[in-house]
């Protein structure tokens, strides 16, 4: 009995994270190893950046990626940093659908006693898709040395968006090509 439990809990917890790591790559001939420093781009946006919350959202996604880079022995300076992170943002508002079924849907009256049913997608939700890009460039070749992308269903309650942060970049960098110390 206690091996079906297991099974079954370790199973939860491998769901609970939703992340999906689109896709990593490390320039050819680069030793990621020999930067020892990093800082970030000036975060630019073309949308609507006005909230509160889109500001402490780029913050709390710069504070994971920090911690992630400082797990590889990087250190974060203002001052002639040897990498350069640049984060790209895309959000997506999607539509959940079902669709519809003879046995739980009823068919319906088109008049002098004529039923019809038709299948037909149905909405039941909607839910915002977060992708994030992670660029590592050479300040002073500026250059591309490593890429990582990363996307995820974001939460809609604020106070959950930090674990779905830190879980979503600690999850890209899990592909980084070094080992942390």
């Amino acid at each position: 009995m206690n091996r079906y439990l297991t099974f079954f809990l370790l199973l939860a917890l491998a769901g609970c994270s939703s992340a999906k790591v689109l896709n990593t790559e490390k320039a050819a001939d680069v030793d990621l190893a020999t930067y020892k420093t990093f800082d970030f781009y000036k975060f630019e946006a073309n949308a609507d950046t006005s909230s509160q919350n889109y500001h402490a959202s780029v913050e709390k996604l710069e504070d994971a990626i920090a911690l992630q880079m400082q797990r590889f022995g990087y250190l974060l300076s203002k001052t002639d940093p040897d990498l350069l992170v640049n984060i790209g943002v895309v959000l997506d508002q999607e539509v959940q659908t079902r669709q519809t079924d003879f046995r739980t849907d009823a068919p319906r009256y088109i008049g002098q006693r004529r039923y019809s049913w038709k299948s037909k997608e149905v909405e039941i939700g909607n839910y915002t898709v977060g992708t994030v890009t992670v660029d590592l460039v050479d300040r002073k070749e500026n250059t591309l040395v490593w890429q990582g992308a990363v996307e995820d269903i974001l939460p809609k309650k604020q106070s959950r968006l930090e674990t779905t942060i830190n879980k979503g970049i600690q999850k890209l960098f899990s592909r980084y090509p070094l080992k942390a110390k």
